[in-house]
């Protein structure tokens, strides 16, 4: 993938410091691999609804700008986005553009979901991590991509909202969340074969690396609060501080780790 201008902030903060985490949904995900867009058998009426916009979405700003893994584009077709959003807001909710969700937060634009579960590599029988549950939509993509995905959010009052998210669209049973620290990740789940992280700190979080497993990817932003960021791919290649590469994919512009593990230390 080539480099592309600065992206709109994604969805979610991050944090350093926890509470003690608090499990929304205790469930593991076993997400679905669709081979097509089609509509399953027993779909409800939300996943057809404004299904046209969705394949005009990911034709002409998805994969129009060199997204071309075929599970990714059927997951951005079938999960519907209007679900994602605020009532209000549902007329843009296929815009590839961020939208606010409250408490100073974002939905990340379509782009930059489709483009960081291309990068992660999903496979169907990944078990996956996302720091930063938002509005729920990226958790949804994931649990369409891999066998197993678990969120964590900082905000409780933006976690609640995640979950009502993706209890609407018929998600929450095959997400597991929590409320708490994504900073030091989840450990009892691990290790993960994927990260995707929705905030940008300023170096990448070691418990996070710690948790992924060999061959497993971390797509994650790094920068300063107010100055240049870049997305980067880091592959574990081997067990141990040294079986890491790191590769940049692209700047943008996301919104801030929370907490202490969000400044430079």
């Amino acid at each position: 993938m080539t480099a592309c201008p600065k992206s709109e902030e994604p969805t979610m903060n991050a944090p350093r410091r926890a509470p003690a985490g608090s499990a929304v949904s205790a469930h593991p995900a076993k997400g679905t691999t669709l081979p097509t867009d089609a509509a399953l058998p027993g779909d409800r009426p939300e996943f057809t609804a404004r299904a046209a916009e969705r394949r005009e979405m990911v034709k002409n700003t998805i994969a129009a700008r060199g997204v071309l893994d075929p599970r990714v584009l059927s997951a951005m077709r079938r999960v519907p986005r209007h679900l994602f959003v605020p009532e209000a807001l549902q007329g843009s909710a296929y815009a590839d553009r961020p939208l606010p969700i409250g408490d100073g937060q974002t939905i990340s634009q379509p782009f930059i979901v489709a483009f960081m579960s291309d990068a992660a590599r999903i496979q169907p029988t990944d078990n996956c991590l996302e720091i930063g549950t938002g509005s729920g939509y990226q958790a949804a993509v994931l649990a369409e991509l891999c066998k197993r995905t678990a969120s964590i959010e900082y905000l409780p009052s933006v976690a609640r909202r995640g979950a009502d998210n993706l209890r609407r669209a018929g998600y929450l049973g095959r997400v597991q969340l929590r409320t708490g620290d994504g900073y030091v990740g989840w450990p009892e789940e691990a290790p993960f074969d994927v990260i995707l992280v929705t905030a940008a700190p300023e170096t990448t979080p070691a418990p996070l690396l710690e948790q992924l497993a060999v061959g497993g990817r971390l797509v994650i932003p790094l920068g300063r609060r107010d100055g240049a960021q870049e997305l980067r791919r880091i592959t574990r290649t081997a067990k141990g501080h040294g079986g890491l590469r790191s590769e940049k994919l692209l700047s943008v512009r996301f919104v801030p780790f929370l907490g202490d593990g969000g400044a430079a230390r």
